[in-house]
């Protein structure tokens, strides 16, 4: 068993436990309540000139451990929009991340950018779950879903009015992702199986994604020096976690990461 599966299991159990003490029924009629943005604001935020900075807020990871020991959250993500974030990212998955989903909905309520649930998407339940949270996007991972759950979760996202960020790292991933009809696709330069990571990943798999799609890619990036190698071979969007979490004055370098591609 990978890493992948065992957080994918673990959240398995979670979700089940969370459906006892709030139906699904019940979950969906207050998303369904809620107003709907059907003009996608994750999607029209990363569609700006320029290269598009997802800014993600964590305290943990697998592969890193505790990565910040103080972690004022909203202040964290109310920093990245004043620096020019176009959206943020806000783990929730709390065995792995140490995410909660009070983190999501305190951050949702104090940043007027879009926001993206980064969790292990496995059921129905988390898409309505993330919509009464306040997201406006959330994390479909290929490889933990079949082509059936792609679609089904990618038609409540659309009911919901949010977008969905389909993650892949290989070429059938993507030809998935793209089959089931993913808008936006990531690429995860990390390897979820091994942890290994290479942005060559991200570089190799865009010629795969039509140009009027979104094409964002994920993990391992730290440098103007990255930002500019993706952005020369065509990606719009990337996501950044540890980098910007670890770096002393993460303003200045979201406005570094954003001058370099100006």
């Amino acid at each position: 068993m990978t890493i992948l599966d065992e957080i994918a299991g673990r959240t398995r159990e979670r979700i089940a436990k969370c459906r006892q003490q709030l139906p699904l029924h019940e979950l969906r009629m207050q998303a369904e309540a809620m107003p709907k943005d059907t003009r996608f604001p994750f999607e029209c935020s990363l569609k700006s000139p320029g290269i598009s900075l997802i800014c993600e807020v964590k305290r943990a990871s697998p592969s890193r451990g505790v990565i910040a020991q103080e972690f004022p959250y909203v202040q964290i993500a109310k920093e990245y929009e004043e620096a020019g974030a176009a959206a943020v990212s806000c783990l929730t998955e709390p065995f792995y991340f140490q995410g909660r989903n009070e983190d999501l909905r305190e951050i949702c309520d104090g940043v007027s950018i879009p926001v993206l649930r980064k969790d292990f998407t496995i059921d129905a339940y988390m898409i309505y779950e993330a919509k009464v949270l306040g997201a406006s996007a959330v994390l479909l991972i290929c490889a933990i879903l079949s082509d059936q759950e792609l679609k089904e979760y990618l038609a409540i996202c659309d009911r919901l009015g949010l977008s969905a960020l389909v993650e892949a790292h290989t070429d059938n991933e993507v030809e998935r992702a793209l089959e089931c009809g993913g808008r936006v696709i990531g690429v995860n330069n990390r390897d979820l199986h091994t942890f290994e990571v290479d942005l060559a990943t991200s570089i190799r798999l865009r010629k795969m994604v039509p140009q009027d799609l979104i094409y964002v890619s994920e993990s391992g990036i730290r440098s103007t020096d990255d930002i500019e190698l993706l952005y020369h071979h065509g990606t719009e969007a990337v996501l950044i976690g540890e980098a910007l979490m670890r770096a002393a004055d993460k303003r200045d370098m979201i406005l570094r990461l954003k001058e370099s591609c100006c």
